[in-house]
């Protein structure tokens, strides 16, 4: 069983920048990899990025390549979500999901949702014009 718990979300204004952490609990962190996804009002939940139990591969959302950083400190049980120059658009709840404990040999796998098995409540990020 794991647990995660989302946090950094907030307002700030376009421009600006965030920084989301996801708190995982559970002996088997390190062995799953973590997915980011974020659904905006009347949209389904898309992917962010992606880091593998080891967090020697990350993967990003071709859209938001450049403006995220993925990384994770199995020592904390910790995944970061750092996001810059956000854009009204980037308003969404972000969540944050592990999947099994076993990696993907398709590196597509991590992007999509059905590969997560656990999933937090998300964190609200609303960013102002």
């Amino acid at each position: 069983q794991v647990q995660l718990v989302e946090s950094g979300g907030g307002l700030v204004q376009a421009g600006g920048s965030l920084r989301l952490s996801c708190a995982a609990s559970g002996r088997t962190f390190r062995d799953r990899a973590i997915g980011w996804f974020r659904q905006a009002p009347g949209k389904e939940r898309a992917f962010v990025a992606a880091v593998t139990g080891s967090g020697s591969r990350t993967y990003y959302a071709d859209s938001l390549k450049g403006r995220i950083t993925i990384s994770r400190d199995n020592s904390k049980n910790t995944v970061l979500l750092e996001m810059s120059s956000l854009k009204p658009d980037d308003t969404a709840v972000y969540y944050c999901a592990a999947g099994p404990a076993a990696s993907y040999s398709v590196a597509s796998l991590y992007s999509a949702e059905t590969s997560y098995v656990y999933w937090g409540q998300g964190t609200q990020v609303t960013v102002s014009s």
